[in-house]
């Protein structure tokens, strides 16, 4: 008989988190490669901001959101939260070249588009979300 802590401390249930958040850890970690080969530090620094107060944002919104028991209203709240990161990324691009050169703006554009991409990945190895359950 497994307990509820046995099977929320699974190495399983482990290794799902560290698949959920690898691309806040490659943002992170390619800090260290990409600054010291020169990287404009402005712009990467703006693009691992932005990169990770939406990730913040999008957890927030997940949370908030499953409490509403309308499907629709969710699909609609999330999708309209999701369209707002994306104007908050294409934001930290534009501030990154106005404030610093083109090069901040391409460093930024470069570390968005690298966390994307590893997030995409991520979700699609992950398969399916669950299926949820109407109650009656």
């Amino acid at each position: 008989m497994t307990t509820l802590y046995q099977n929320a401390h699974s190495s399983e249930r482990v290794a799902i988190n560290a698949r959920k958040y690898l691309d806040l850890a490659v943002v992170v970690i390619a800090a260290i490669p990409a600054l010291a080969l020169g990287a404009p530090v402005l712009g990467y620094l703006v693009g691992a901001a932005a990169w990770i107060i939406q990730r913040a944002l999008q957890a927030f919104d997940f949370r908030q959101t499953a409490k509403i028991d309308e499907s629709i209203r969710r699909a609609g709240i999330r999708t309209f939260e999701a369209f707002g990161r994306i104007w908050l990324l294409a934001g930290a691009i534009v501030l990154a070249a106005v404030v610093g050169n083109h090069k901040d703006g391409l460093a930024a554009a470069l570390v968005i588009c690298v966390a994307y991409s590893v997030a995409f990945v991520m979700r699609l190895m992950s398969g399916p979300p669950p299926v949820e359950r109407e109650l009656n």
